[in-house]
């Protein structure tokens, strides 16, 4: 069995793994009991990953896992947005816009 990728970013392991649409998605490498994504291998030993609803939930042989995505060190932004860019209202353009 192949050993599990490493995030490019902040070096994690995870596991590519290919949707139910065909899309590619990295997920981590160890299951996770509040994860979202059911991740199993194929008689190919291909991982692939779909989405559990109610009326598909997890089967016996899926495990869940986080989206790498959501659990990247390098790519989580701490710093809150302290103001917003653009205008919000149209009274606070400048006069030579308000009045094109």
């Amino acid at each position: 069995m192949r050993s599990p990728s490493h995030c490019q970013a902040c070096r994690a392991p995870i596991r590519w793994t290919v949707t139910d649409r065909g899309k590619r998605l990295a997920v981590d490498a160890e299951p996770h009991p509040d994860g979202n994504t059911a991740v199993y291998r194929d008689g190919r030993g291909t991982w692939l990953s779909r989405r559990p609803t109610t009326e598909l939930p997890i089967a016996p042989w899926e495990k869940l896992h986080k989206p790498h995505v959501a659990t990247c060190a390098a790519r989580q932004d701490d710093e809150p947005m302290t103001r917003c860019l653009g205008i919000i209202r149209l009274d606070d353009a400048p006069a030579r816009e308000r009045d094109q």
